[in-house]
């Protein structure tokens, strides 16, 4: 218990040390927001109330299934923090963000799926990683567009488009316009979100 509460405490530290950083390298991008389409309170590709969602499942192989319906994951904070490490926890359920450059998928190179750390949905794949220079592992697309869906996200007093498990809601990171091509887009995404699963 008394080193759960150290934990917690330190994810909590963590998350105000990266705050200006974080402030100051987004800031720049806030003037090119509004290119995404998401509009204030929207979700993309969700209807208020659905408690079914469109996911596109992916086999222990990595390779892509047909889409299903399935019910949203939908748990407690206490289900959560069982499941979770408290860093998890705090990335995944209260939308706090990794330090940088302290992890390791954001320089990891190996062929592989990267699923959704609570609910192990399909989220990113290793084909579309790159090398964004910014600490946090970074991709031009989604494994499946059905399987992150965004939002729009004012907190931190920046206008920003966050990005989400469909199936669970479980926050992952935000979307930017600097990516590489084909897509020009940029997932930043934390690393406590994500489970690297090799292929």
């Amino acid at each position: 218990m008394v080193l759960e509460t150290i934990k917690e405490q330190i994810t909590r530290r963590r998350a105000l040390i990266i705050a200006p950083f974080a402030f100051a390298g987004l800031v720049a991008h806030s003037s090119r927001r509004g290119s995404y389409g998401v509009k204030a309170g929207e979700k993309a590709g969700e209807k208020a109330g659905e408690s079914e969602v469109t996911v596109v499942p992916f086999s222990d192989a990595g390779e892509k299934q047909a889409p299903v319906r399935m019910k949203r994951v939908v748990r407690s904070d206490a289900e959560w923090r069982k499941m979770l490490t408290a860093e998890q926890f705090y990335v995944t359920r209260r939308e706090s963000t990794d330090t940088p450059f302290t992890g390791t998928y954001y320089r990891m190179h190996e062929h592989g799926l990267f699923r959704c750390v609570c609910c192990g949905t399909g989220v990113f794949r290793s084909e579309t990683k790159f090398d964004s220079g910014t600490g946090w592992p970074s991709f031009w697309a989604p494994a499946a567009e059905e399987n992150v869906r965004t939002r729009h996200d004012t907190s931190m007093f920046m206008d920003r488009v966050a990005v989400e498990c469909t199936l669970c809601g479980g926050h992952l990171g935000h979307l930017f316009d600097d990516g590489p091509a084909p897509t020009n887009l940029r997932y930043c995404i934390n690393e406590s979100s994500l489970r690297f699963v090799k292929i």
